[in-house]
């Protein structure tokens, strides 16, 4: 059974400036002066678990080691924290989830992990898209995951728990547990055990909605968004059956993307997670996923789609955009190097067309960061292994220095590589063996012709930390009007703080 109670109004929220000093890290953009023009758009682009890493990483992989990202040539850079809190506390919970960190910068409040749009003490909080759209602004939010996922879903839901997705209601979905394994008791504010697709499909607070996550939705879904003024791409399903399958959902293609030309949309384009980059090159011409938009096309039509929406002239109020790339995380939670790689290419491809539009309109902001820093991704030396392949650690012992030495030491133990450990690269020689835990290896546009991925020559090596998250601070990079306020080492609150005042301040800069 579902529940049907809409979202409320939202809150009004805005806070301080926290401003950073502004370094130019290059110039490979140009900034617009001292005087900069007003901000009238804000176009926020996260790249889901991408650390410093994996930028360098794809980086090199795709333009060599003096080659730059589209993001990098961004002319402010800075760094991001990302802890969380401990439910029901102000204590510190040093690695975040993709929850509470978008609840970070969607509402300026820290919570605890898997809490969506609410404070840690399970209190709704306003976001940052809810405040825009009351305030007249265009609104779009795009992912390369399900659009019910907890990075879309914290600026435009409200949840105690993000699996609280939908098509239904259940318990152990939505309601946290206690000490003791009972679930808490049903909230007042209902809509906080509402499933997310339901809350969407209701609020109106998002004008274009791009991405993934067809199944979550349902037929009465459908019907609520088209008489609210939505199109929608694809269809939800037949009413006449009690559960939506494959068979019954039409999901919605890059074709019907290009025909859209104006107006209010949603477009879902997998029942679950769109396909990654690189999986999607090896498909057949004819496979079903080949239909499917890149990152980049549906940030080019939601920009087209809210910058028409947000008027001409002095009529024009303008847009937030949030656009995320989330296989960038996903397939750094599998471990799997190549795939990363590619959806990092992908997402800064989206960010390429962000700054083309940027450049052009010279009054927005674009924002590129992180949630979090996802598996601990590394660049190890050419030749080299890890300690996950290691006979033993390191030795800890200092033969020049015995002060220096470790306790217990272990200066008995080599720190050799284990061939019954490793079998090899791992989208090379040893590729087939489900325990590998070699290296992945790529090559760059460094290295000599015929050098190919999986060998020994090549000069790009790559390894994982763990399967999870890290706590490690994010990069951030800005271009645009008051991009300068996000050269420092801030706090992931202080994004929503600073987009507050840029987009929706009454002294606008």
């Amino acid at each position: 059974m579902r529940f049907t109670w809409k979202t409320a109004t939202v809150l009004a929220l805005s806070g301080g400036i926290v401003a950073g000093v502004g370094v130019a890290a290059n110039t490979a953009l140009a900034d617009h002066g001292k005087r900069q023009p007003d901000v009238r758009n804000v176009i926020y682009l996260l790249g889901d678990g991408m650390g410093r890493t994996h930028v360098t990483a794809a980086r090199e992989r795709y333009y060599g080691a003096d080659g730059k990202l589209a993001m990098e040539k961004m002319p402010y850079t800075g760094a991001v924290s990302t802890y969380a809190v401990e439910k029901g506390t102000n204590t510190p919970a040093l690695v975040t989830d993709s929850a509470s960190s978008a609840t970070a910068w969607s509402s300026g409040v820290k919570t605890y992990n898997a809490a969506l749009g609410i404070d840690t003490n399970e209190k709704r909080v306003a976001t940052l898209m809810e405040q825009a759209h009351q305030a007249g602004f265009a609104t779009g939010n795009v992912s390369t995951a399900e659009i019910t996922d907890a990075t879309p879903a914290a600026q435009f839901s409200h949840a105690l728990l993000r699996g609280c997705q939908g098509p239904v209601y259940s318990d152990a979905s939505c309601l946290p547990k206690k000490a003791d394994g009972s679930y808490e008791a049903q909230p007042a504010d209902r809509t906080l055990v509402t499933p997310i697709a339901e809350q969407i499909a209701r609020n109106n607070t998002a004008d274009v909605i791009f991405g993934g996550g067809l199944s979550r939705f349902e037929p009465d879904d459908q019907k609520a968004m088209q008489a609210s003024g939505y199109q929608v791409l694809g269809s939800f399903g037949d009413p006449a059956l009690p559960t939506q399958t494959a068979a019954s959902q039409k999901v919605a293609t890059k074709a019907d993307l290009d025909a859209v030309k104006s107006g209010r949309v949603i477009g879902l384009f997998n029942r679950g997670n769109l396909t990654v980059e690189q999986a999607k090159a090896g498909l057949p011409a004819n496979a079903p996923e080949k239909a499917e938009p890149t990152l980049a096309d549906m940030t080019r039509k939601s920009i087209e789609l809210l910058n028409q929406k947000g008027g001409k002239g002095k009529d024009h109020k303008g847009f937030l955009l949030q656009v995320e790339g989330a296989q960038i995380d996903k397939r750094s939670h599998a471990n799997d190097a190549a795939q990363t790689l590619a959806e990092v290419k992908a997402f800064d491809d989206a960010v390429a067309a962000a700054l083309d539009f940027a450049q052009r309109d010279q009054h927005t902001l674009v924002i590129v960061t992180a949630d979090h820093e996802c598996a601990g991704f590394n660049i190890i030396e050419k030749g080299s292994f890890t300690n996950a392949e290691a006979a033993a650690p390191p030795t800890n012992v200092d033969p020049g220095n015995a002060a220096n030495n470790s306790s217990p030491s272990r200066q008995a133990a080599p720190n050799v590589k284990d061939p019954a450990r490793s079998s090899g690269i791992v989208n090379g020689a040893g590729s087939k063996d489900a325990k590998n835990f070699g290296p992945a290896t790529f090559r760059t546009p460094n290295d000599p012709q015929g050098v190919t991925d999986g060998s020994p020559e090549a000069s790009l090596w790559l390894t994982y930390l763990s399967g999870n998250h890290t706590g490690a601070d994010v990069p951030i990079f800005a271009f645009g009007p008051t991009s300068d306020r996000y050269a420092a080492s801030q706090d992931n609150t202080s994004l929503y703080t600073k987009m507050h005042q840029a987009l929706l301040g009454k002294n606008r800069d």
